[in-house]
């Protein structure tokens, strides 16, 4: 049984994390597994959009505090494994981000400490009612440094430190609220609706969502007048494909656009 399943529809990749016994922790194996299948998506020109989900009754409890525990055993009390260990998984995170085709988490159960991280570093997410996200490390004494990252960066700051102080676990609808996650919808329907989400997604010029995309991340870290400076570059380029120009072509024509990608 892999421990990370991919299963194709069309332009949508579904991965689904596959070790419900662990909850779906960011283990060693899990982490090289999510590694590995996003360094093939992104040379995949075929997928145009991803669904991430968690097999069993959670999404992801973040990482495998037993792995961990484990690595304490070296000479140096586990320093360079843990710093190792970090750092691969901001690595994954990164991949998310920089993929050029948009992830949208769908999740259940619980998404806590770095599955929270992992929610809140996806371009979308759906939800299902009844889930709990937490950064709740600091219950066992581990401040979520790491998740900060993403949660910090997705929700309002005072909500982020009040999460990342407290421990406690917010609802689906609070996500939605701060704007962790896109929509709330029953558990019954969040497959469809995430996938729906996808396909939508999937339907749209493939170049233009890429370079959307890396724009989207680029200008957030930049000063108003560069900002508008990039992204005014990054529409001039999107304006010269052929395809661009047929989509501009059938507005106007009021007919459907016969993209060539």
């Amino acid at each position: 049984m892999a421990i990370l399943e991919r299963y194709d529809m069309g332009a949508v990749a579904r991965l689904t994390l596959n070790a419900p016994d662990r909850l779906n922790a960011l283990s060693d194996e899990m982490l090289a597994a999510l590694q590995a299948e996003l360094d093939a998506l992104r040379d995949d020109g075929s997928i145009r959009a991803v669904v991430l989900s968690g097999a069993g009754k959670a999404f992801c409890a973040g990482h495998d505090l037993k792995q961990m525990t484990a690595g304490r055993q070296s000479e140096d009390g586990g320093k360079a494994y843990f710093q190792d260990l970090f750092s691969r998984c901001a690595r994954m995170m990164m991949s998310i981000q920089s993929l050029p085709q948009p992830v949208i988490a769908q999740v259940h159960g619980i998404a806590t400490a770095a599955g929270c991280q992992l929610v809140a570093t996806c371009d979308m997410a759906v939800a299902a009612e009844g889930t709990r996200f937490g950064v709740n490390g600091v219950n066992i004494g581990l401040f979520c440094s790491t998740p900060m990252v993403a949660l910090s960066r997705n929700i309002p700051r005072k909500q982020a430190f009040e999460m990342l102080t407290t421990g406690e676990f917010i609802s689906a609808e609070r996500a939605a609220e701060l704007g962790l996650v896109n929509r709330v919808v029953p558990e019954e329907a969040l497959e469809q609706e995430a996938n729906a989400l996808a396909e939508l997604v999937a339907s749209k010029l493939g170049v233009a969502v890429k370079i959307g995309k890396e724009a989207f991340y680029q200008q957030l870290q930049m000063p108003l007048d560069q900002a508008y400076a990039y992204t005014g570059d990054a529409m001039a380029q999107n304006m010269l494909y052929r395809d661009t120009e047929e989509g501009i072509s059938a507005f106007i024509e009021k007919r459907p656009p016969n993209w060539t990608q």
